[in-house]
Formats: C-alpha cells, sequence, structure tokens
C-alpha cells in the first residue's frame, strides 16, 4: 500500500521496556511476517484488533489548524506497548499493522504553495489522498470481520473511517446497509460545510454520502 510502513516485530520490540516477572503487550501482540500480506494475516481466526496510525496534520492545516496530529502515532505505541499483559487483554489478540505517513504530500504542498489561499487549497486537495488510502484499508480490515482501531491524525479522517468500514461491513455481511453509527467525543463536531476536505467536516461528509446513519457528539 502506498504511503504505508508495515511494523515488523524488531521495531515493536524497540518500543518495548522489557522487565522481568511482566510481560508486556509488546511481547505479545502481532504484526505482519515476511513476505506475508494483510489479507493473509487477517485470515487468523485469533485476531480480533488491527491496529494502525496516521501519521499526517494535513487535514488540521486545511482546516486553519495547528499542525501536531502526526505524532500521536509514535506517543502510543511507548504507552501501549509497555502496558502489561493480563486476563482481559493479551495482546495476542492484535495486530500492529503499522502507519501511514504522508509527509511526502506536506513537503509537495510546502515547496511549491506559495500564497496562503493556494496552500489552503493544496492541503485540502491532498486530503483527498488520504482519504482513499484510509478507506481501501479500513475495507480489508472490516469485510474481513476484524475491529480497526485508528490512532493518530486530524479529525478528517473520520470521513474515511466511517466509509471504508460501513462498506466492509455490508459486504462481510454484518450490515444490511453500508450505514454506521458514531460517537463523537470532542469539544467540536466537525460538521462545518463541504467547502473542501479537511479536519472539521468529516462527519458531514460522512452524513451527506449516506455512510453515517446516527450521529452523537459528547463534550461540544
Amino acid at each position: 500500500m502506498k504511503h504505508f510502513s508495515f511494523l515488523n516485530k524488531q521495531q515493536i520490540l524497540s518500543y518495548t521496556k522489557i522487565r522481568r516477572f511482566e510481560t508486556k503487550l509488546g511481547e505479545r501482540v502481532r504484526c505482519i511476517s515476511l513476505g506475508s500480506n494483510v489479507e493473509e494475516a487477517l485470515q487468523q481466526p485469533s485476531i480480533k484488533f488491527v491496529v494502525f496510525g496516521i501519521a499526517e496534520d494535513i487535514g488540521v492545516k486545511a482546516n486553519g489548524g495547528i499542525g501536531g496530529t502526526h505524532t500521536a502515532w509514535s506517543a502510543f505505541l511507548s504507552s501501549f506497548l509497555n502496558t502489561q499483559s493480563n486476563d482481559f487483554l493479551d495482546g495476542s489478540e492484535i495486530l500492529m499493522l503499522g502507519n501511514f505517513d504522508f509527509h511526502s504530500l506536506e513537503e509537495v504542498i510546502e515547496k511549491n504553495a506559495e500564497k496562503a489561499d493556494e496552500k489552503l487549497d493544496a492541503y485540502r486537495h491532498a486530503v483527498n489522498t488520504i482519504d482513499e488510502a484510509v478507506e481501501q484499508l479500513m475495507h480489508i480490515i472490516t469485510q474481513n470481520k476484524k475491529m480497526p482501531i485508528v490512532i493518530g491524525g486530524g479529525h478528517n479522517n473520520s470521513y474515511p473511517c466511517i466509509k471504508g468500514a460501513a462498506k466492509g461491513w455490508h459486504k462481510a455481511g454484518v450490515l444490511e446497509l453500508a450505514q454506521i453509527n458514531a460517537i463523537n467525543l470532542d469539544a467540536h463536531a466537525d460538521y462545518r460545510p463541504m467547502e473542501g476536505r479537511h479536519s472539521g467536516n468529516g462527519f458531514r461528509y460522512a452524513d451527506e454520502d449516506g455512510y453515517l446513519e446516527k450521529y452523537c457528539v459528547i463534550g461540544l
């Protein structure tokens, strides 16, 4: 997949602080084995959750905001992988897939766009590329009846996540219609006008395109 880097066991263990008499999630989680692919890995019946990151803040900047959401994935790995394996969450049921990195898109924009309006339009155009990539992966995960967990990126990613999951679970026969409900725990509804894709209108696009059935905002 373009713009995607798969995690290997060595990378996972580099985030994991091994201690005697303890077992960390980082020692138990699964990853894509060498020579395998996503579809093959998702066929494992023991896998219930698929975790991947989106290291980007293009959608935030396309909304006139301040970047920084690209750092969430790395911070998450350092914390999550050092959680102790336990009876409720062993770790072996989790596939740590890897992360999207759209830094190359941002570099092109920063290098070539001169005026503020031109840069804003370029960022919003780039979000369409992010949408396509994230939707495709979400579709693959959910059509195999696995639960995706997405870390990082702007709230622009709510749209491809909802769209990809709705279509995937519909294809798998889990849903009669390609529609899902969403609870958004945030200070913003992210339901701004459809003026071009950015972090402030992901749920609006999902609703208008028919993939969002019921929508609830908590913490507005």
